[in-house]
């Protein structure tokens, strides 16, 4: 297995772990018996999640706040992955999205988004990637990554574009990488979800969860399980359920002069705007 047996000395850090996925995916990973470094910016709820792990696994959890936004905050999560031998994975659950054309957009927040999207997934990959290959040579001990994708990556969407294309940049990233890790026993696996009940609508400020069909919407300890699930076993890529993989697939294959008009309007809707 890429991600290696659990024990005292394997653990693995995951960041945006104060909510939503990377929240259950620190559960996920507790219930199988690793020990978890946490990475959010509010320290009061990695505090209140690594107490519940630690009461529910008997594991420790261990606490670091950070913005991963934050120059010197990230660069202090990149150094611990590159120091601590113990650190066998990585999530990058860490992110955000905002909604709107770009015309009305604060570009401050826009900004946010792409560092902590785009530019901290990057320097933490890119971190971890050169602390985990040279440690699997030296010890023969596999490590994974696994980094939070979205179905917004297979087609640009009007309406929330910086979004969608900063998790376009996370797919194509990750699985060209995790195609130069073979045969390194490093693997990096890409979770790509669909609307998910997470705190991400409301930050995100879009209707998209309320005006869904109900069977589209996936539930987060769910997704969390599919990723963990294909972190273990080393696989590329994890779209978690049957109606996501249609979309990934139609936005992968449909012309983008059928599929923008179509997205543009359908965005629109879902955002409360028709």
């Amino acid at each position: 297995m890429p991600l290696p047996p659990p024990g005292p000395d394997a653990h693995v850090l995951v960041t945006g772990a104060s909510s939503g996925i990377g929240a259950e995916t620190a559960r996920a990973l507790a219930t199988r018996g690793y020990p978890t470094l946490l990475v959010a910016r509010r320290e009061d709820a990695l505090t209140e999640l690594a107490d519940e792990l630690r009461d529910r696994s008997g594991l420790p959890s261990e606490v670091h706040a950070a913005d991963l936004g934050d120059d010197d905050a990230r660069a202090g999560v990149r150094d611990l992955l590159r120091r601590d031998d113990r650190i066998v994975g990585l999530v990058n659950a860490a992110g955000f999205g905002a909604t709107g054309r770009v015309v009305d957009q604060d570009p401050a927040e826009l900004d946010g988004l792409v560092r902590v999207n785009v530019l901290a997934l990057h320097d933490l990959t890119v971190a971890a990637v050169q602390a985990f290959v040279p440690r699997a040579r030296a010890t023969g001990r596999s490590a994974a990554i696994l980094n939070v994708s979205s179905i917004t990556a297979f087609q640009p969407l009007p309406g929330v574009a910086s979004y969608a294309a900063s998790k376009a940049f996370v797919q194509s990233f990750s699985e060209a990488v995790h195609t130069e890790l073979a045969g390194t026993a490093v693997t990096l696996t890409t979770l790509s979800p669909g609307l998910t009940r997470t705190g991400f609508a409301d930050a995100a400020g879009t209707e998209a969860f309320d005006r869904a069909p109900g069977f589209t919407v996936g539930e987060a300890a769910d997704v969390a399980e599919a990723g963990v699930a294909a972190m273990a076993a080393g696989h590329r890529s994890v779209v978690p359920g049957l109606v996501n993989q249609l979309s990934a697939l139609s936005g992968r294959l449909t012309p983008r002069t059928v599929l923008l008009p179509v997205v543009h309007q359908a965005m629109d809707w879902f955002g409360g705007r028709g």
